[in-house]
């Protein structure tokens, strides 16, 4: 072999940089297609069927009826005091308020891994998993009245539950005449979507023979079937009809009177109950002067919202359920399905009556 040919000069091969970006790019694209991309890029927040949502919501809020109902007739209450109302009046707490509660609170999170939600009630002991009964995801009853869904990532979610509402009319039964108050219990579940309250379940134990009865509503999508708006006929001269709670109406009932003039107050317990009046067409307005929890007015508000019925403050703003460090709705109440505009206008001075 020829000298020259042993010593030939290695050849230089130079590539071109777009060129070599683009050999890079289909290389890492091919990695990724066989092997999957990383958790760093693949993770996708989950979402919840908002339809879903609504049939467990139902389901668990008749779930805590039921156990409300039972530790009721069955004279196990056990109730204690946990604070008092600026009024002075007792806040107190039963086994069914917390029974009720787990019934709610660890379905939810049995079903809904990771949901917010934020209950009046605290159990401090972790339920076993294993002892929740399944829930139906799919009820008839909603897939009936619902004919569509909707796809909700789980962080613009939360959800206020409020295991008993009227505890104090649960304890003691009767009124000072002996009339019945069970009427006035509910269980609610509310779902909030970005703070606005979007499903709204109110579930009555102790009506129809002790069977209950359930209202709902997501708003925009459906309801139950008894749910309408109703709007009774009434002229200048019918009195202003007003529904105020019976144990924290503060001076509430003598500047209703005051400002509507002709008025009939009837006086109620429960936030729920009092907003189920309202819808019915029993009440014009509920109107609220002292501080309120969120978790009592917020199935309430999605009902109303459902039907093109209002909830703001007294000042007229909507109230935001977002947050559950924010519980307090300081603002007053108030609730109508019509007229809303000019029952805040007439009662702007309620605002200013009692401050928390």
């Amino acid at each position: 072999m020829a000298q020259s040919e042993m010593n030939m000069a290695p050849i230089n091969i130079r590539i071109n940089p777009l060129g070599g970006a683009v050999i890079i790019c289909f290389v890492l694209v091919l990695f990724f297609y066989v092997f999957g991309l990383p958790d760093i890029f693949s993770h996708r927040e989950e979402r919840v069927s908002m339809k879903e949502l609504l049939s467990a919501s139902v389901v668990l809020a008749r779930r805590g009826g039921d156990r409300v109902r039972e530790i009721r007739r069955g004279d196990t209450l056990h109730e204690k005091v946990k604070g008092e109302t600026k009024e002075g009046a007792k806040e107190l707490v039963s086994r069914g308020d917390m029974e009720s509660h787990n019934a709610i609170f660890y379905g939810l999170a049995k079903a809904f891994p990771g949901l917010y939600v934020v209950s009046e009630e605290h159990e401090k002991t972790p339920l076993d998993f294993s002892r929740i009964p399944e829930i139906d995801l799919h009820l008839k009853e909603v897939e009936s009245q619902v004919l569509s869904d909707q796809s909700i990532p789980k962080s613009e979610i939360t959800v206020w539950i409020d295991p008993l509402d009227a505890t104090q009319e649960y304890t003691e039964m009767t009124d000072a005449d002996g009339s019945d108050m069970l009427h006035f219990v509910t269980t609610m579940v509310c779902v909030a979507v970005n703070g606005q309250p979007t499903i709204g379940v109110i579930h009555k134990p102790f009506v129809n023979n002790d069977q209950g009865e359930t209202t709902w509503a997501w708003v925009g999508y459906g309801h139950s079937d008894n749910l309408k708006k109703e709007r009774t006929k009434r002229t200048e001269d019918d009195p202003h009809r007003v529904i105020v709670s019976r144990s924290h109406q503060g001076t509430v009932t003598d500047t209703v009177k005051a400002s509507l003039g002709k008025v009939d107050v009837s006086l109620a317990g429960g936030a729920g109950y009092k907003t189920l009046e309202v819808i019915k067409g029993n009440q014009d307005a509920y109107v609220h002067t002292t501080l309120i929890k969120k978790w009592d007015i917020c199935a309430g508000n999605a009902i109303l919202s459902s039907l093109d019925g209002k909830m703001t403050t007294l000042d007229g703003k909507h109230i935001d359920y977002k947050s559950g460090d924010q519980a307090k709705n300081e603002g007053g109440l108030l609730a109508t399905t019509f007229h809303h505009d000019s029952y805040l206008e007439k009662l702007a001075h309620l605002k200013d009556d009692e401050k928390h």
